[in-house]
């Protein structure tokens, strides 16, 4: 097997494979460390590579292996931590200057149960200064690029994670998303992504784990992969309030679900809080309908008004950063990123009552969501309103949306992804196809909360009928 093809074999298949002794856990390592070589100076997506720690584990794994010992579901398998989550004796800058030099001396909850089932770190992947922004590029390390296409953005905030895995630079990566950022990057990437119910990980470094809108979630190459990898990660912790109680069952046989959608219902819309779609992205959405339609699902269109949420994510978003944030502000001044500092100041000019009012519509947009599943089982939309916009656009001028000015990228580019931040139901993004240009599209299925499984099962089903894994080698390897 080469290098490539072992960079290409989905987690759940390498896992299987080095517990037979068929695959090296040292030789996994070694094709990965040196794709992530090969990429990095196009698509700039690690921050830092453990790879000796890694050499290190995988031996100790192949060890294991060899001596018949009982093993984790993950056992070799590499996997890379988006750099705002801590990772035991490697470096973990949040993308800032003021972080360039920090080493945690213990691991986040998702990330020490990744390695207690097995799973292998390489390293720590790119993200915009405090996860700030869709696009990822900081001041400790420029810009990360789209595998896809150079010139266009990975996405953002988990954007090094997005890209990673796309490249074939492992097949796990753990990404964070406060507003869309593992969904983001995701679709702008051609794979998969899940905002799990809140509380179905436990997120331990937040600060406020009562208001809670930033998720920990998986992004991997196949549903299978993301649901293996969220199984491993979810369950309570004494850290974060939601968690307690959160026991979900068997998620990782729910991403391996076979059969059909005959009985299901499925509300669909194609438009959510914004008013233009790319007509390419549109249509790529409207076939994939049809997929449903064929496993046996009952379609409705569901044409109700839904408000942009972005007026009540942006003072609870905003307010936080100038909060948690403004202290490293006056040390670093203009050596922090000049996007953090302006919604900074956004934040600092909302009021507390401002912010009040913006909790009390986010419960009242929770009951509004919620209520979609009185009479459908999940619903679908497309993930992003357009393909990856540029690198280099300025995220304070409009994007572009069919050759018009749409609005800025939170209300215009990304609005199916905020509103279930602050709401907290389960969303995942699959490609669902790509552009002419050879840009991949997405599709998110939203459920009810804790419908995580039905999620999952509903996306495995997806990727059964309109199956995506050959794109990846074909375009992406090296």
């Amino acid at each position: 097997m080469t290098n490539k093809d072992l960079c290409f074999l989905p987690a759940t298949e390498l896992a299987t494979r080095i517990a037979d002794r068929d695959i090296s856990p040292v030789d996994a390592v070694e094709a990965v460390l040196a794709a992530i070589e090969r990429w990095e100076p196009r698509i700039n997506s690690f921050i830092t590579v453990t790879a000796e720690e890694a050499r290190s584990a995988a031996r100790a794994a192949e060890a294991a292996v060899m001596a018949g010992d009982s093993l984790g579901p993950l056992h070799g398998v590499p996997f890379s931590v988006k750099d705002l989550l801590n990772t035991a004796g490697a470096r973990t800058t949040f993308g800032s200057h003021a972080f360039a030099d920090n080493v945690p001396s213990d691991d986040c909850v998702a990330v020490a149960r990744l390695k207690q089932a097995g799973a292998i770190l390489i390293g720590k992947t790119t993200t915009p200064e405090f996860g700030h922004k869709p696009l990822t590029e900081a001041p400790l390390f420029g810009k990360t690029r789209n595998p896809w296409n150079l010139e266009c953005t990975s996405g953002g905030s988990s954007g090094g994670a997005g890209a990673a895995v796309a490249a074939g630079l492992g097949p796990l990566a753990v990404g964070t998303d406060g507003g869309g950022s593992v969904r983001i990057p995701a679709a702008c990437c051609g794979i998969v992504g899940m905002k799990q119910t809140l509380g179905v990980v436990p997120h331990d470094q937040s600060p406020d784990s009562f208001g809670l809108m930033s998720y920990i979630g998986p992004m991997a190459r196949t549903v299978g992969d993301a649901a293996l990898m969220l199984s491993v990660m979810a369950g309570p912790d004494a850290s974060d309030v939601h968690s307690i109680g959160r026991t979900l069952g068997d998620l990782a046989a729910a991403g391996r679900a076979a059969g059909d959608l005959k009985g299901a219902r499925i509300g669909w819309r194609m438009l959510l809080g914004n008013e233009h779609i790319d007509p390419e992205t549109a249509e790529i959405f409207q076939q994939a309908l049809g997929v449903f339609e064929a496993l046996g699902a009952t379609l409705e269109a569901r044409e109700d008004f839904f408000e942009n949420t972005l007026p009540i994510w942006g003072p609870l978003t905003f307010s936080i950063w100038a909060s948690r944030f403004g202290d490293i502000e006056n040390k670093l001044g203009d050596r922090m990123s000049d996007t953090l500092r302006r919604w900074m100041a956004e934040g600092r000019q909302a009021g507390a009552v401002d912010v009040q009012d913006a909790m009390a519509v986010r419960t009242s947009v929770f009951r509004s969501v919620q209520a979609w599943f009185d009479d459908v089982d999940l619903v679908v939309m497309p993930t992003l309103a357009r393909p990856a916009i540029s690198t280099d656009h300025d995220l304070f001028e409009p994007i572009e949306v069919d050759g018009q000015a749409a609005g800025g990228p939170r209300d215009a580019w990304y609005p199916y992804t905020h509103p279930f931040n602050l709401t907290g139901h389960p969303a995942i993004t699959v490609p669902c196809g790509w552009t002419k240009q050879g840009l991949p599209a997405g599709l998110q299925i939203v459920g009810p909360w804790l419908g995580d499984a039905l999620v999952l099962q509903t996306a495995a089903m997806f990727e059964a009928a309109q199956p995506w894994s050959d794109k990846y080698q074909a375009k992406l390897g090296c």
